[in-house]
């Protein structure tokens, strides 16, 4: 197939902006992590007129997905798992074309996974993770139970991705097949809300407590990108400063209720702040641990 596709590769190797150049067959009849397509050409650029330009195409009875990225937009996928499939076809495609070992770098970047990188990624599922549970439990709280099951479903994925970034490992698309190797714990919970026999109340109550548990012994270390940012300076913060906070930017939506979390577990303070109304005092926040 790569001989096939040669002509069309060749033409982007020979761009002076092109860095890199990987292949991924398809290797199963359904495959999530090449939308279905045969296969698919990767293409890393630099400064591109187009940072994500796509193109398919059709020969002997097979299809293929031509994808050519911005390095700087791949790297913001990497960071922050918007777009798992890319992190999937770095990690697993095969390198055919590559200026000055800039895949392979790439690829051992990807391994080692820099705690940095790491504490990002986990806040991001962390503070998506608190919402939907919230929302969870408040559905739940007001008998709404299957709009309650959809959303504790979907907490399960953010608490399933969260140990798989834990464990040092990147969140692929078919996230539970890598769940059951690496944390069966949490795979049992999915089975257990999924599968059981018990109303779907009873199965709600229960993975209220179970996940209400594993977010608590997670907090701290998951939140710790927020934390450390918070304890760069010793005055607390406003939640306005910390929604415009360069950093922040890529959990800014789970921002408050992942800090009203944080508050009612003691690991941020309120410090109450003076207005000019009488008894009306501003809202702000620092970090009540250390990290």
């Amino acid at each position: 197939m790569e001989d096939v596709l040669r002509p069309i590769y060749q033409e982007r190797a020979s761009q002076s902006n092109t860095l890199g150049i990987l292949i991924l067959e398809k290797n199963k009849p359904i495959s999530p992590v090449t939308d279905n397509f045969d296969v698919i050409l990767f293409i890393i650029v630099r400064d591109p007129e187009e940072t994500w330009y796509v193109k398919h195409y059709e020969f002997d009875n097979k299809s293929a997905a031509m994808h050519i990225v911005d390095e700087d937009l791949l790297q913001h996928w990497i960071d922050t798992s918007s777009y798992r499939r890319a992190v999937e076809w770095v990690i697993n495609g095969s390198v055919i074309y590559e200026r000055n070992d800039y895949v392979t770098e790439l690829k051992e970047h990807l391994r080692e996974f820099p705690q940095e990188n790491r504490d990002l990624k986990k806040v991001i599922e962390f503070a998506k993770l608190i919402r939907s549970y919230s929302e969870s439990k408040n559905l739940y709280d007001s008998e709404q139970y299957l709009d309650s099951f959809s959303q504790m479903v979907r907490s399960l994925h953010y608490l399933a991705r969260l140990s798989i970034i834990e464990k040092g490992f990147h969140p692929e698309v078919t996230v539970w097949n890598q769940v059951k190797r690496i944390e069966p714990e949490i795979y049992k919970l999915y089975q257990e809300l999924i599968e059981s026999g018990e109303p779907t109340d009873k199965r709600i109550q229960l993975m209220i407590i179970a996940v209400e548990h594993s977010i608590s012994k997670r907090s701290r270390t998951s939140a710790r990108h927020l934390l450390q940012l918070m304890s760069e300076r010793e005055e607390p913060w406003s939640f306005g400063e910390l929604k415009v906070h360069p950093e922040i930017q890529e959990y800014i939506l789970d921002l408050s209720s992942m800090i009203e979390y944080l508050v009612d577990n003691q690991i941020i303070e309120v410090v109450l702040q003076e207005t000019k109304g009488p008894n009306i005092f501003h809202r702000t926040y620092k970090p009540k641990v250390t990290i």
